[in-house]
């Protein structure tokens, strides 16, 4: 598409797309395509593979949901309702809350269609995720692990005549932790399909997968190989390590009035951090892939109603959730990876909204925030603090650590435990969710 043709795409109606799905974008309030909806969603409705290319937060879902429901919506067309093909599209995802994401985006955009969605991932109840397909669902959003699971057990269930497959976060699906069970779904399903990868970041994966499995793909960048958005205030806050938590503390109480993401390196410390947060009368809750995937669901939602500010999570949380709201990024533990750094502060600063992103660096880490910056092509600016206030603090958040760690060690914590019912109670209850919080926290 020349740019001349972009330049007059300025409605979806412009992309080509039917009447049906211009009406249910109207009703979502999505009143003109983003950058990467207009590179995309053209060369999709002419038949084209994909590999994509764009910034979090970019409406990637968009560009790759409204081609595929144009083509069921043709297919109905000619062949009539009745006839309707199921497992007509597969989008895979690295994580579960992406997938629920995804799956409520399709549902969204195909409730005046009557479109059927399953989401088949872990953590759920196999017979319960069974029933849905017997449902013949138009559209599977899966994990891998749990999509080869129901390939493997469920009977009669078969994707021979899918028409579509989307990779999300397909850097992600590539690394070596997917790479068994995606080699086990692309042996299974018709090499004659549709592709598309969407990605935050590129990586050589990437291009293998595109040697081993499209067909002749436009290539779409509609952002540079890596970057961050210009509406993203990206800071770093160089303080020794010992002062670690007390700048966390600081940045969380000048910041009182923002919705905040602290991403720390483990689940173990999601827990701790979130217990020490509470102790000081800072709304926190935590999500990492250890808790059940009922009460991740419940945190998530904790955190979009308002009745938690902070969720302290792991990089289960870093690639594609869409949680309008949140103002801050806090990289407690920077990541020596500079990808999963982008992915992270993507979750602020989102469609066009500014945000701030404030990594903590301690002596042992300046050359991973150098990476970073070498990475993005920009220099990181450091946090305006007052060292003397964030010493005072010193003494109590010292002493919230170490309540922490003690309740920590009366329920468990500090041993790898699969989340159990007992398990979350345990977490609600001492994270101050259902009962009374500590006196530590009331003195604050």
């Amino acid at each position: 598409m020349t740019d001349e043709a972009k330049k007059e795409i300025k409605s979806f109606k412009d992309l080509g797309l039917c009447d049906e799905l211009v009406e249910a974008c109207d009703s979502l309030g999505w009143k003109t395509p983003t950058k990467i909806q207009v590179e995309a969603v053209p060369h999709a409705l002419e038949g084209k593979d994909l590999i994509a290319h764009a910034q979090t937060g970019s409406g990637k879902t968009g560009a790759f949901a409204l081609p595929i429901l144009n083509a069921l919506l043709d297919f109905h067309s000619k062949q009539g309702y009745k006839s309707a093909p199921i497992f007509f599209a597969l989008v895979l995802s690295p994580t579960r809350e992406l997938a629920i994401q995804i799956a409520s985006q399709f549902e969204a955009l195909g409730s005046g269609i009557g479109l059927k969605c399953a989401v088949l991932v872990g953590g759920e109840n196999l017979m319960q995720q069974q029933i849905a397909l017997g449902k013949r669902p138009q559209i599977i959003v899966a994990s891998p692990g749990r999509l080869v699971d129901h390939l493997n057990n469920t009977k009669g269930f078969s994707l021979h005549m899918l028409k579509y497959l989307v990779l999300d976060e397909a850097d992600k699906l590539l690394d070596v932790d997917f790479e068994k069970a995606l080699d086990d779904i692309l042996n299974v399903i018709p090499r004659d399909r549709h592709t598309y990868l969407f990605s935050a970041s590129m990586t050589r994966n990437v291009k293998k997968l595109k040697r081993a499995c499209l067909r002749n793909p436009v290539l779409i960048e509609s952002s540079s190989k890596y970057c961050t958005v210009d509406t993203l205030k990206q800071q770093l806050f160089f303080k020794p390590a010992k002062l670690k938590d007390c700048c966390l503390v600081y940045i969380l109480t000048e910041m009182s009035g923002c919705t905040s993401m602290v991403f720390t390196r483990t689940c173990y410390a999601t827990r701790l951090l979130s217990l020490m947060l509470q102790n000081l009368n800072i709304r926190a809750i935590p999500i990492s892939g250890q808790m059940t995937q009922p009460m991740r669901i419940r945190a998530l939602n904790k955190f979009k109603s308002g009745e938690c500010s902070v969720l302290v999570c792991t990089d289960v949380a870093s690639r594609g959730l869409d949680i309008p709201a949140v103002d801050m990024v806090i990289n407690y533990d920077i990541p020596q990876d500079p990808r999963i750094y982008i992915h992270r502060v993507g979750r602020t600063a989102r469609a066009g909204k500014s945000g701030f992103a404030i990594s903590l660096v301690n002596q042992y880490e300046v050359q991973w925030y150098k990476q970073i910056e070498e990475c993005i092509g920009k220099t990181l600016s450091e946090y305006d603090a007052q060292e003397e206030e964030v010493w005072l603090l010193f003494e109590r958040v010292t002493e919230s650590k170490r309540l922490s760690l003690k309740k920590l060690k009366e329920i468990g914590g500090t041993k790898k435990r699969r989340g159990g019912d007992e398990d979350d109670e345990d977490i609600e209850r001492y994270l101050g969710v259902k009962g009374k919080r500590s006196k530590l926290g009331k003195r604050e």
